[in-house]
Order: C-alpha cells, then sequence, then structure tokens
C-alpha cells in the first residue's frame, strides 16, 4: 500500500466498507474512469470538422487529457494534502469539459445521442471525485 510522506496510509473503503489496497494512481476508479471519458472525446472529437482543429477540438482534448493527469500527478506528490489539491483540479477540468460538450450539441457539432452516454460517465466521475475528497479531507464542500 502506498504511503503518503506524511507516514499516513493511502487507503479508502469500498462501497461496501471493504478496505481497498492502492498501490497506484492506476488502481483508481476515478482514474480509470477519466480515461476512458478522455478516450471518448478523442474518438468524438476526430468527427468534427478541421476548421475547429485549434477550437473546440483542441479546448475538449486538453480539458479531457488533464482529469486522468490531475489525479496521476497529484498522486505522485505522495502529499495527502497534494493529491486534494490535485483532485480538485480534475474536478474543474471535468466541468470544463462537460460545458465544451454541451455547448458542441448546440453548435451543432455533435449529436445528444452521441454526447448523453459521455455526459452520464462525467456525472458518475463527478461523483465519485467528490466522495473520494469527502474520504480524503472530511469535507462535506468537496464540490
Amino acid at each position: 500500500m502506498a504511503r503518503w510522506r506524511d507516514g499516513e496510509m493511502a487507503r479508502w473503503r469500498d462501497g461496501k466498507g471493504d478496505e481497498m489496497k492502492i498501490s497506484s494512481y492506476q488502481d483508481l476508479d476515478v482514474w480509470k474512469r477519466g480515461m476512458d471519458i478522455a478516450v471518448s472525446i478523442f474518438m468524438l472529437t476526430k468527427a468534427y470538422p478541421s476548421d475547429e482543429k485549434f477550437g473546440m477540438i483542441s479546448q475538449m482534448r486538453r480539458a479531457a487529457n488533464s482529469i486522468p493527469a490531475n489525479i496521476a500527478e497529484g498522486w505522485a506528490r505522495q502529499s495527502k494534502k497534494e493529491f486534494v489539491y490535485f483532485l480538485r483540479v480534475a474536478q474543474g477540468s471535468l466541468r470544463e469539459l462537460e460545458t465544451h460538450l454541451l455547448l458542441s450539441q448546440r453548435c451543432g457539432l455533435s449529436d445528444t445521442p452521441t454526447t448523453t452516454p459521455i455526459l452520464a460517465e462525467i456525472t458518475i466521475l463527478s461523483k465519485q471525485l467528490r466522495a473520494l475528497l469527502i474520504s480524503l479531507s472530511g469535507a462535506k464542500d468537496a464540490q
């Protein structure tokens, strides 16, 4: 099991209350789901018009890539305080991505049947990140 620099063990409980062994950021469900969302966004934006290459495509891909990247970076810092900080940055990137996705619908770059499953994954990941933040910091304001 990983150990934070302050000596505290990096451990969480699953939904059943059983302790989970987390030895890498790649073991975290939030990182896995963030990676899946990033892949979905990459595939979605492949179909966007080329004149959006430096606009919506770039913005969406950067926001999507930032989610699992910040989770990984926070984990690598080996400090609970820094991990919490980077999880909050990942939350911000998630909301940025959600906004770009909704805007792409409104602008006609993507349709509702295509974006609905991705938006559902974003909602799940948002709840998972909030729960992880609460478990780490004990704060109920981990929006």
